[in-house]
């Protein structure tokens, strides 16, 4: 997979969280919708941010792998919200815990390979 993606995919991810906060604040009336909107951009946003802080710290396959369920899970949860806001049937409600979901497990993968050091970042290379 082209290490260009990532960054590439939480890039659109950081557009559509601006783009659906600006809508969400200017041109939607239904308070429930706004709401929505606005908790999927609070959790899609610093997450955005967290992908490229983490690619700056550290770059191998472990710590991408961490950042990839990160801005899955964001964007997945996110979307979620935003296409209830548009008027997706409500049963859609039930896959947004997917997106929250990858999230811990990206937050807990990190904590592991922060904890492994270079253990880690090693595996799938030849030794």
């Amino acid at each position: 997979m082209s290490p260009r993606l990532l960054p590439a995919f939480a890039a659109l991810n950081a557009i559509l969280a601006l783009t659906f906060g600006t809508f969400a604040v200017h041109g939607v009336e239904d308070p429930r919708a706004r709401d929505w909107i606005l908790t999927g951009v609070m959790f899609q946003l610093p997450h955005v941010a967290a992908v490229f802080a983490i690619l700056a710290w550290r770059c191998d396959r472990a710590t991408r792998a961490g950042a990839w369920m990160l801005a899955a899970g964001s964007f997945v949860f996110a979307g979620i919200l935003d296409l209830l806001a548009l008027g997706a049937p409500r049963g859609v409600a039930a896959l947004a815990p997917v997106g929250g979901t990858l999230m811990m497990l990206g937050w807990t993968w990190l904590a592991i390979v922060a904890l492994a050091g270079d253990r880690l970042g090693r595996l799938g290379r030849p030794q």
